[in-house]
């Protein structure tokens, strides 16, 4: 079941949900769950592995950062693929699902959001893939909502909570590592 946004404000008060949350959504959450926002965008280069056991991705380079009170741009060029870090952590209970979908305008702008789901017991920012797939100018200013996060009650236990090397929010794996 789908958690709704009173339930929702009264999990980020008690048990810290989603820290770093925007005005917007602690006084005037729309439809069910919440915005997330651009913190940091990350050009990538090098080269990725993924085997069985063990696993490296492209190195990152941070090119642009969420600075309160400023405002901070970043030209996302067509073709060009991108990292981008929330600035919303999440504190997910064993007993919650996250799923993210990107934001309509991003859509609409010809932006490529590769979102993922929170596994129960994820802790971090999240990190989406962005790219300019529609050829066109796009400018993403830090700080803008990029995400919905809808968040889902699981039914049973979780046998085994989110346990990988992700936690906490990480960007890259910057060498060849065992996966867990």
């Amino acid at each position: 079941m789908i958690l709704a946004t009173s339930e929702l404000l009264k999990l980020v008060k008690e048990k810290n949900l989603v820290e770093n949350l925007s005005e917007r959504e602690l006084k005037n959450p729309e439809g069910c769950g919440f915005d997330l926002r651009a913190g940091e965008v990350y050009e990538l280069s090098g080269s990725g592995y993924l085997g069985v056991e063990e696993r490296k991705t492209p190195q990152e380079k941070l090119i642009a950062k969420y600075d309160p009170g400023k405002i901070v741009k970043v030209n996302l060029k067509p073709g060009k693929y991108y990292m981008v870090k929330t600035i919303e952590k999440i504190n997910q209970p064993e007993n919650i699902q996250v799923i993210v979908r990107p934001r309509t305008t991003l859509i609409r702008s010809g932006i490529y959001l590769g979102v993922a789901f929170g596994s129960p017991g994820y802790k971090g920012q999240f990190n989406f893939g962005i790219m300019n797939i529609g050829g066109l100018k796009f400018i993403l200013e830090m700080g803008a909502r990029i995400a919905h996060a809808g968040f889902f009650e699981v039914k049973g236990q979780t046998l085994v909570p989110y346990r990988g090397q992700w936690q906490g929010g990480r960007v890259s794996a910057r060498r060849r590592e065992k996966q867990i």
